[in-house]
């Protein structure tokens, strides 16, 4: 008898290890592994003489887009055809072109063979083509990496045509990662950026939902949540507008082309920067938080453009605090953060009656929405439905 039961203990346990590796096996073959493209963003600190090569790179750069552009109007409005130009095309004609990575050159023929294609392909969203302006103060170049060409080494990155330039590098790249492409960037307060596309290999567990949320957008505190708290988005454009409002009043008082005007724009574009960093803080912070809490999160598809629209005819206009919150900047960190853990967002259509369906058996009433039998009273500052 006492054998028999020993028989079954070790039947038992031979049962339980065949299981555990079979759903060690199930287990692995779950598991994705997928293609990563990840962009990191770090700050540069070049000499003078690598300022002066980033400014002239951003230069060509600029002038091959417009240049090439041109042509291709020019040419369209004599054949009524496509003119296939390049870069290298221009290098006789302009040798200066020469001291600069011909990559980036071949990047703005790339940028330019991409909005043609948008025109095409959807008129009603994008326009033709426009002219870079050299007036604005956000410029930026993107190369590629080929055979090491970039590549990192200590607190130094090596660019082509420019060296090993200085940088802050405060979070490592992944193991084995490969760099794609760079995209060297400076703001109008006069700071460098880069920004690296690197790909890699990421292992990604399939998530069964088990926690759900759903998210409303609100114009002041960013949203509001099924099972959270409010956002209370700090509104942090309106905190700053005094101090913005004085440097700029002061600024347009500064004589244009003077070293005290260049100062003032300095100083305002520090404030902008600030808010801006101030806003994407808080939205990385508050993307990670619900990610990590969350397997699903349900968001409605909304268009922020057309509410910050003042209408025609219309006595409100929401441009400053519908822009101040940043929706679309949140919900798209919020995809790619629920993403890289296994999890999904969706996005539900405007016109779903989400608010004349029952939750239990999901019968739909068409009277929710009948406003005649619904009481407004009016208050001083909204209006309460009762």
């Amino acid at each position: 008898m006492e054998g028999h039961v020993l028989v079954k203990k070790l039947l038992s346990t031979d049962n339980r290890r065949r299981s555990y590796r079979d759903n060690s096996q199930v287990y692995r073959k779950s598991r994705q592994v997928m293609i990563v493209n990840k962009a990191y963003r770090y700050r540069l600190y070049p000499t003078r003489e690598q300022k002066m090569m980033f400014a002239k790179t951003f230069g060509c750069v600029r002038f091959i887009y417009n240049k090439m552009l041109s042509d291709r109007i020019d040419y369209y409005k004599e054949t009524g055809q496509k003119l296939n130009n390049t870069p290298a095309q221009y290098k006789e004609e302009f040798p200066w072109l020469k001291e600069v990575d011909s990559l980036a050159l071949a990047n703005a023929q790339m940028n330019l063979n991409k909005a043609y294609s948008h025109f095409w392909n959807d008129s009603q969203h994008f326009g033709k083509p426009r002219f870079k302006s050299k007036k604005n103060r956000r410029a930026s170049y993107s190369t590629n990496n080929q055979k090491g060409s970039v590549r990192i080494e200590g607190h130094k990155v090596k660019l082509p045509k420019v060296g090993w330039v200085k940088l802050c590098q405060h979070r490592p790249l992944p193991e084995n990662s490969i760099i794609k492409t760079v995209t060297i960037s400076k703001t109008p307060s006069g700071k460098y950026y880069i920004s690296m596309l690197v790909e890699y290999e990421n292992q990604i567990l399939p998530v069964i939902p088990k926690t759900f949320l759903g998210l409303d957008f609100a114009m002041h505190g960013l949203y509001v949540a099924s099972d959270e708290d409010e956002a209370k988005y700090p509104d942090f454009l309106r905190k700053a507008g005094k101090r913005l409002a004085k440097a700029q009043r002061k600024l347009s008082k500064k004589l244009k082309g003077s070293h005290n005007r260049e100062k003032q724009r300095l100083r305002v574009a520090i404030l902008h920067e600030k808010v801006a960093n101030q806003r994407r803080d808080f939205l990385h912070k508050k993307a990670r938080y619900l990610a990590d809490r969350y397997d699903v999160i349900g968001i409605e598809d909304i268009s922020v453009k057309a509410m910050a629209k003042r209408k025609k005819g219309g006595k409100f206009s929401f441009g400053k605090s519908v822009a101040d919150n940043g929706w679309n900047m949140f919900t798209n960190m919020l995809e790619y953060k629920l993403a890289w853990q296994g999890k999904k967002l969706i996005k539900i259509d405007k016109w779903y009656p989400s608010s004349q369906l029952c939750h239990v058996c999901g019968y739909q009433n068409h009277e929710t929405k009948d406003l005649s039998v619904m009481e407004w009273k009016r208050d001083m500052h909204e209006n309460l439905l009762t």
